[in-house]
């Protein structure tokens, strides 16, 4: 066998190396959709059964991996804007619809949506819930703005059929008018069973963290974007430690263009580095991992599109230029949601 030579050996090398530098792209694919409102939320239970919700009194699912969807009836008509979902299987999942005063309500299904519960009416006119989380079948956490020096959290441990408001004692004191953006439902996720973190948006863009599953709660401060309408709008972690956060300002959706919007964090939020900001602007609604596709790989959406990185943010590549804001990942697909009722499902 002949010895190739020092430049035959160069070639060889610089090609595997390209090869490992750009990995498959992955493949986009538009679903059908029963929607025709912003699809707000979305939440992969696995690779078959997806929800997703949003306005207009909106809850679609999937069952096959989103190569249909229904639509199903909800409480209230049209009237109502859902803007968090939680699914445990196909027949169980809860809603959370977000807006002042008894707006903010929470609903279960345990029958595939042929009915609902209510389960929480919001009866402070000051408060606006925005976001929920559950940690297992029975244990959740939802948070809502500040009402007029308090923070609003609730936790159940009955699988909604109690929420009890959190003592003003075991939650961070609120800044000034501070809330979150329900953008994309994910201003409230765990990393665990018992730990959970809140993204507070206008005017701190602060961490809460609970380690307990949510009874008592410690605060962070962020070096992402901020002000009157900006702040932290999503946040995943792919364990107790490791998360991705976005953010946005809510005023200039289409416009946005902060570079501070884009942090990963291997401390449970307590420090940052910050990352590049998706290659278009707009404001940034929600980001998930992909947890089957590498420990780079995430996915942000946006006000000005949806973005997906293998880098852990130090580069974006567009998935699509349309307006999307719900997005959940299981193994390596990841379900996006947006405008006029639009759904994705990327494969990776």
């Amino acid at each position: 066998m002949s010895t190739p030579s020092r430049g035959s050996l160069l070639v060889l090398c610089a090609v595997a190396t390209v090869g490992r530098a750009q990995p498959p792209a992955p493949r986009v694919t538009e679903l059908p959709s029963a929607a025709s409102a912003l699809l707000q939320a979305v939440h992969a239970v696995n690779a078959q059964v997806v929800w997703a919700s949003g306005h207009k009194g909106t809850v679609v699912r999937s069952r096959d991996g989103g190569r249909s969807w229904e639509r199903l009836e909800t409480p209230a008509g049209d009237s109502l804007e859902f803007r968090d979902i939680h699914a445990v299987h196909a027949d169980t999942a809860w809603i959370l619809s977000a807006g002042s005063g008894p707006k903010s309500r929470i609903y279960r299904t345990t029958n595939g949506g042929a009915t609902w519960r209510l389960q929480f009416l919001n009866a402070d006119t000051a408060a606006f819930y925005d976001c929920f989380s559950f940690g297992s079948s029975t244990t959740g956490v939802a948070y809502g703005d500040a009402s007029p020096q308090r923070t609003n959290i609730l936790r159940t441990e009955d699988a909604g059929r109690t929420w009890k408001l959190l003592a003003p004692t075991a939650v961070p004191a609120p800044l000034p008018g501070e809330g979150a953006f329900a953008a994309s439902g994910l201003c409230v996720v765990h990393g665990d069973a018992n730990t959970v973190y809140i993204a507070t948006g206008s005017p701190g863009a602060r961490i809460f963290r609970s380690r307990d599953g949510g009874r008592r709660w410690t605060t962070e401060n962020t070096p992402f974007a901020r002000g009157i309408s900006a702040g932290l709008s999503g946040l995943s972690f792919a364990d107790a430690q490791r998360g991705i956060a976005v953010a946005g300002d809510m005023n200039r959706l289409r416009t946005d263009s902060a570079q501070s919007v884009v942090g990963i964090t291997t401390d449970s939020g307590r420090t940052w580095s910050m990352r590049s900001r998706p290659p278009r602007p707009g404001a940034l609604a929600g980001v998930t991992w992909v947890p089957g596709a590498g420990p780079g790989a995430a996915v942000a959406v946006g006000f000005g599109g949806a973005f997906y990185t293998l880098d852990e943010g130090r580069s974006w590549t567009t998935i699509t230029t349309d307006v999307t804001t719900g997005v959940s990942a299981v193994g390596r697909q990841v379900w996006i949601g947006g405008a006029n009722g639009k759904l994705w499902r990327v494969d990776f």
